[in-house]
């Protein structure tokens, strides 16, 4: 007779929902500001990701068993190299910005979304939906930058309120901003809807009959 294992302290829940309010912070910070330059962005963008890849970091050995913690402990290595590369104040600059987030959202949504579709793949149930979802956010994050032009600037004034510049770093700031909220209510959303039971493998009949 086989004990059954221990329940974990953490579980995937607790993941989702601290990924949300890190999410929520990001866009809340970015939303609230006038000022959507590149170092405003960079300074958010790197406290995001290097929150968040502790907290993947963690996760790899308080939620995740053996065998499953490749997807958690790379996407960790991802946030946290480009959370450094953004946090260096002297590289916080329009190219930098464009630079840094489109490679690590497309790097780590394709991550994200291999991990997920590998997961369904080997039948598991427990988060596939919102790691695709979280992952295709990622690589539209990315694609979306990549169509944004950097030198792009339009004058424009309103009435009673003067003149004002949109430029390519307002928009792709704006739009890091839009992203960070999204995935804060899908996650959120995620971590407080009712969990359902993992299927457990059937027993052979002889390990049954011992």
């Amino acid at each position: 007779m086989t004990t059954p294992p221990a329940e974990r302290a953490f579980d995937l829940r607790h993941l989702q929902l601290a990924r949300a309010l890190f999410a929520a912070l990001a866009a809340a910070m970015i939303t609230f500001s006038s000022d959507h330059s590149a170092v405003l962005g960079l300074s958010v963008f790197s406290g995001f990701v290097l929150a968040t890849g502790l907290t993947l970091a963690l996760s790899a050995w308080l939620v995740f068993p053996a065998g499953q913690r490749a997807v958690p402990v790379t996407l960790a290595a991802v946030s946290f190299a480009a959370g450094l590369v953004a946090s260096v104040g002297v590289w916080r600059t329009t190219g930098m910005f464009f630079g840094v987030v489109i490679t690590w959202a497309i790097v780590s949504g394709v991550i994200e979304l291999v991990g997920a579709l590998r997961d369904r793949s080997a039948g598991r149930t427990a988060g596939v939906r919102d790691g695709m979802l979280i992952g295709i956010l990622g690589i539209v994050l990315g694609a979306v930058l990549l169509l944004t032009p950097m030198q792009y600037a339009l004058d424009y004034s309103i009435t009673g309120a003067g003149s004002f510049t949109l430029t390519g770093i307002t928009i792709a700031v704006g739009l890091f901003g839009g992203y960070a909220a999204v995935v804060a209510v899908f996650l959120a959303i995620a971590g407080f809807s009712p969990r359902r039971t993992e299927p457990v493998p059937a027993v052979p009949s002889e390990e049954a009959a011992s």
